[in-house]
């Protein structure tokens, strides 16, 4: 039993002596000296040359930009309507046309605008037909302008309408073409305008 103690106390020397012997020194290998990259001169860039300012001659261009009639005029009024302040009615017709529509309420546009202008719806016929017959036709045509402007929102107390019938062609052609510019309302500005 002796021996067996002894040889027990001897293991675990053994085994205390190798878990306290150093573990070898890692041999660091040789370095490869780093020579930094050379600094690049500084460049000075040299600026373009600025262009000298332009002159302009402002005695030849016109004062104002805006092209079109004096606002508030009857030209105006006939400009912004996009034409000669008519609408167009089919033969024995005093309904309105889409493209009536369109002008009509570029009209109540302007109209609104200038709310002092006062105008005469004046209805129109072409020459078939009787005097009384047309003079009827042309009062509903006038009438017909005058609601649509007024549903537009122009107030109906600046609006009047008048019939002239056939009595006041504004193209004298005896033919189709003819009578189609003489089926018309005419929005006639009366007072208000400019100028």
């Amino acid at each position: 039993m002796k021996l067996r103690l002894v040889t027990i106390a001897g293991a675990m020397m053994f085994l205390a002596a190798c878990q306290s012997t150093p573990e070898p020194e890692a041999v660091a290998e040789p370095v490869a000296e780093t020579v930094p990259a050379p600094i690049p001169a500084p460049t000075t860039s040299v600026p373009a040359p600025t262009p000298a300012p332009t002159v302009v001659d402002n005695s030849t261009v016109p004062s104002t930009v805006y092209q079109g009639p004096t606002p508030g005029t009857v030209a105006d009024f006939m400009f912004q309507s996009g034409g000669e302040g008519r609408v167009f009615f089919g033969y024995d017709q005093y309904d309105l046309s889409s493209d009536a529509r369109s002008s009509l309420a570029m009209q109540a546009q302007w109209l609104q605008n200038y709310p002092n202008v006062v105008a005469v719806i004046e209805g129109n016929a072409d020459e078939r037909g009787t005097r009384e017959y047309n003079l009827a036709l042309a009062a509903r045509r006038a009438e017909s302008v005058k609601s649509f402007l007024v549903s537009q929102g122009v107030s109906p107390s600046r609006l009047t309408t008048v019939s002239y019938g056939k009595e006041r062609p504004i193209d004298g052609r005896s033919s189709e073409a003819g009578w189609s510019r003489n089926r018309n309302a005419h929005t006639n500005l009366m007072s208000g305008t400019i100028g």
